[in-house]
Parts: C-alpha cells; sequence; structure tokens
C-alpha cells in the first residue's frame, strides 16, 4: 500500500517521526505540493493525507487508486466531501488534539491585549524604567478581566474549553450553538441567542467551523449590535470576519481592540485591510502548533489509517 503525505511541514518541521504510517506501508512524505504535482504524486497512491492542500473533484477522478483520505487538521473544506462520498472514499479528520492548545492561545491573545507584557517589557530593556521618575508606569490601558462577560460563538469542545478558563478568571460566559446542552449550565456559564451574545459580551471568542452561513458572520451588521469597546479574537477561521469591516470598526473604537490567530486567505496578502488596522494582534495560525498538540494529532491520524485498514473507521466525515 502506498501513503503519500502531500504537506507534511507544518505537521512536522523535523520534531516528530513519521515511522508510525510507515508500518501501514510505503510512505512518501512532501514538505509542500503546488497544485500542479497532485495528480502526479497521488495518482498511484491508496492512502492520500493532506492538510490544507486542496484535493478537488477532477482530482479525485483522476486518481482512482485513492482508497482512504485522511486530513491532518479538524476542518475538511480541502477536500471535495461529496465526490470522494460518490467514490467510496472515507475522509476521516483530527477533532480533538488541539482542544487545550487553542483555548490556551485564546487567553494568551486576550492576555496580550489586557496588558501589552511584551511591549512593556520591551520599554525596561530600551531604558525607559531605569530613567522614570516614577516606580512604575504603562504606555496602554490595563484590563482586568474578572467581571467581564465572555461571549463565545461556537461551544464545541475548544469553546467548552475556553468557557472553563473564562470562568476561572472569573468571568461569566454566554454561549451561541446550534445545538446547547442545558446540562452544562451553571451560575457563571449559559446559552443564549446569537444576539444576545452580541450585545452582552465584553469578549467575543469564535468557535465556529467555516461553513458557508457562518462565512462572515462577524460583519458591520452584527459589530453594529456589539458593546462600544468589544474585543474580538478569532482562532477559529479567517473567514468567519469581513476583515474590511473590522479594520472600521477598529479605526472608529467601536471595536476596542481584536486579535487573530487566522485570516481569510493565509499567508496574509500585503494588500489585507487588516494590517493597516490599530489595535489589531495577528499571528501566523499557530494557536494549534505546540509539539503536544501535534503530536496528537499525528497518533490520531495513524489511528484513523489504522481504523480503516481494520474496518472500524472513526473520525469520518462524510458517512
Amino acid at each position: 500500500m502506498k501513503i503519500v503525505v502531500l504537506d507534511g511541514y507544518t505537521l512536522n518541521p523535523g520534531d516528530l517521526s513519521w515511522d508510525a504510517l510507515k508500518n501501514y506501508g510505503d510512505l512518501v512524505v512532501y514538505d509542500r505540493t503546488e497544485d500542479q504535482d497532485i495528480i502526479e504524486r497521488i495518482g498511484d497512491s491508496d492512502v492520500v493525507f493532506t492538510n490544507k492542500t486542496l484535493i478537488s473533484k477532477e482530482i479525485l477522478f483522476a486518481c482512482p487508486s485513492i482508497k482512504f483520505i485522511g486530513v491532518l487538521a479538524t476542518g475538511y473544506n480541502v477536500v471535495d466531501i461529496d465526490a470522494a462520498r460518490a467514490l467510496n472514499i472515507p475522509v476521516c479528520n483530527i477533532p480533538t488534539y488541539g482542544t487545550d492548545a487553542v483555548s490556551q492561545y485564546v487567553f494568551a491573545l486576550l492576555l496580550a491585549i489586557c496588558h501589552r507584557v511584551e511591549m512593556h517589557s520591551e520599554t525596561v530593556f530600551k531604558g525607559e524604567w531605569a530613567e522614570s521618575k516614577d516606580f512604575c508606569y504603562w504606555h496602554s490601558p490595563l484590563i482586568e478581566l474578572a467581571g467581564k462577560t465572555m461571549g463565545i460563538i461556537g461551544a464545541g469542545r475548544i469553546g467548552k474549553r475556553t468557557a472553563e478558563i473564562a470562568n476561572a478568571f472569573g468571568m461569566k460566559v454566554i454561549a451561541f450553538d446550534h445545538h446547547p446542552n442545558k446540562a452544562y449550565e451553571t451560575e457563571m456559564f449559559r446559552f443564549a441567542e446569537l444576539d444576545e451574545v452580541y450585545r452582552q459580551a465584553d469578549v467575543i471568542s469564535l468557535h465556529v467551523p467555516l461553513f458557508e452561513e457562518t462565512k462572515g458572520m462577524i460583519n458591520k451588521s452584527s459589530i453594529e449590535k456589539m458593546k462600544d469597546g468589544v474585543i474580538i479574537i478569532n482562532t477559529s477561521r479567517g473567514p468567519l470576519i469581513d476583515e474590511v469591516d473590522l479594520t472600521e470598526a477598529l479605526k472608529s473604537g467601536k471595536v476596542k481592540a481584536a486579535a487573530l490567530d487566522v485570516v481569510s486567505t493565509e499567508p496574509i496578502k500585503t494588500d489585507n485591510a487588516l494590517l493597516s488596522a490599530p489595535n489589531l494582534l495577528i499571528t501566523p495560525h499557530i494557536a494549534w502548533a505546540p509539539k503536544e498538540s501535534r503530536a496528537r494529532l499525528m497518533s490520531i491520524a495513524v489511528d484513523n489509517l489504522k481504523g480503516f485498514i481494520d474496518g472500524n473507521l472513526q473520525n469520518v466525515v462524510n458517512k
């Protein structure tokens, strides 16, 4: 059995091992694959793993030997799911590997906004504290989270874990989810309709998948419903936000600050409107990337393949 990994570098830049996959066939790992090379590289393969390399309907029909597709991520919109289903090719994703890493990163971003720790540290190393007439100073407003309300849009695994951390900071949480489980509600956590989340939250954190109905859900209209001075965090998918509308809201001060680990096109384009926005932090899609998290992803990917071989499929997204 031939196994091909189309774009393995971001998962494993050299600090993990692919050896577990080698137990199931002849493995070829490419760091990256350009669109024009996809068919040549997987045309005779039985198993294909992809992270962000697109596998279209045309590619699937041009590669009839493919029997299994593993997505090295939670989101699976890189594969034409309908075409794979029609060809009886199971597509399996990795739904649970990054829960702790991503929810932790939400607060890395939020605390960066609240305290600007690195910026203040830099002023000390530049000598500003040594020359100060006072025992302390700060160059940006400092924000205490206790008593504030976090709005979580999408209460899946990551959303729930983010809520737990918010509660630990003394924040109340209101969450929107299409399938709310009232059993999770406590004095500090409750479900609400989306418009109420927009109206009540001091901080909004996005944790929904990218579907047609969620694309651009943070836009001029929804931002107008939010509190003046709201903070927006996005560690989910870039296209959830209308980037021009967010830029304008940051410039006007309607949105106090935002922190994004994802943008609409990645890598970010130099003409992206967000690059002109004030009070904005952007990081290069790294919330998922601690070594511990990537090791879990690798392990689950291997288990997905083993389940396919054993006739016991798991994490199938195109049943």
